[in-house]
């Protein structure tokens, strides 16, 4: 796998030099978004790909989660997009314009890394007017203009009153706002973070997400948001891109991609799920010979994926059709049990949720059969 060099001064030198400008009354004015429209993106490692012909049309303001596994390509593809690496071959357009073609500090990228990347010895105010304050004297604003300005993001990020700290003095949470109005400083038309709150404890996640969700909406900005937490994805994103080994799995809405999965890796990788090797006969599922009584409708014979959530299943009695199990680990799994299973002849694992007070059988055998379920074409 390729290593990941995130030279965080030199980004932030570049970043902050790209140009911008203040209303004239000081105001949250950001640069104007832009249709990104990603064609045939190949990169390569010396002999390692890392992406694979990636393709993709993103529309003016709006927010999409690239989302996958380490390794999958999202902070390559996203590092491709700010300039600070070249693809192998393909095309990034801005607008229309080959953004290839741009400085990293003509592209007018505004970039949130993990770590925050914030000048230790500056306070707020100056971590956050730092891209104003080192234009070059004929395009950079007025002292009064710039505090107006940061002012105003300091009050869009809620950390009124914070403005003379310093960042060792703030919070995570804290912290990861100031990136955010540094970024937004200098009217980026498109906004790039990476893994932002990755370094974050659990709740502080799930309030900065909400919040993050409600600043896009207020600012309009074409967001690129890398992550490898679903449920970040699902709940921020307008559209979710779910990539795997350098290449788009699916793109579409949390519903699409939650509801209709389009391979085996997107249903086990969004939300939870038991995948079991079928072979489809005759219109329906059979598991090392045996029948499921699951059919296939509209899948070619042969071998197949079966993919069911461990919460839509439900016990049936041991004397027709169904999928046999020994529960081999149990565990409390919120207000159900969740068991571990060895399925079928050949003792493949699955897992299924049932009722706490549900009786455990006897010999630990159990007969059980998904209410939905997908059936995936092999690949």
């Amino acid at each position: 796998m390729p290593t990941r060099s995130p030279r965080p001064a030199a980004i932030e030198v570049h970043e902050m030099n790209a140009l911008a400008s203040i209303d004239s009354e000081g105001s949250v004015a950001l640069g104007e978004p832009v249709d990104v429209t990603i064609e045939n993106v190949v990169k390569a490692f010396d002999d390692t790909p890392a992406l694979h012909g990636v393709s993709l049309d993103v529309k003016a303001g709006e927010l999409v989660a690239l989302l996958g596994p380490s390794g999958s390509g999202k902070t390559t593809l996203l590092r491709i997009l700010a300039g600070l690496d070249a693809p192998t071959a393909g095309r990034v357009l801005f607008g229309g314009e080959d953004a290839l073609g741009l400085a990293v500090q003509d592209r007018n990228i505004g970039f949130v890394f993990q770590h925050y990347a914030l000048f230790r010895h500056m306070t707020v105010f100056d971590n956050i007017a730092f891209g104003l304050t080192v234009r070059p004297r004929a395009q950079r604003p007025s002292k009064a203009d710039i505090r107006r300005r940061v002012l105003g993001l300091i009050d869009l990020v809620q950390l009124n009153g914070l403005d003379k700290r310093y960042p060792t003095q703030l919070s995570g949470g804290q912290r990861q706002r100031v990136a955010l109005a540094r970024a937004l400083a200098i009217e980026p038309r498109v906004l790039l973070l990476d893994e932002p709150f990755g370094a974050l404890d659990a709740q502080v996640r799930k309030d900065l997400r909400r919040w993050l969700r409600e600043i896009h909406d207020r600012t309009g900005h074409t967001t690129f948001f890398v992550t490898h937490d679903q449920e970040e994805a699902l709940e921020l994103a307008d559209r979710v891109v779910v990539m795997s080994k350098g290449r788009i799995e699916q793109v579409g809405s949390a519903d699409d991609i939650y509801d209709s999965p389009a391979s085996p890796f997107v249903f086990g990788f969004i939300g939870e799920s038991s995948l079991l090797p079928v072979t489809v006969a005759d219109g329906a599922a059979v598991l090392d010979g045996v029948p499921t009584g699951l059919s296939a409708p509209g899948a070619a014979a042969g071998p197949a994926t079966l993919g069911f959530r461990p919460h839509d299943v439900v016990l049936v009695e041991d004397d027709g059709p169904a999928l046999r199990g020994r529960i081999i680990a149990e565990r409390r799994h919120g207000a159900r049990r969740r068991l571990e299973l060895e399925v079928g002849r050949e003792h493949h694992r699955a897992e299924i949720d049932v009722e706490v007070g549900a009786p455990r059988p006897e010999g630990g055998r159990i007969a059980f059969r998904p209410e939905r379920w997908r059936i995936f074409p092999p690949r």
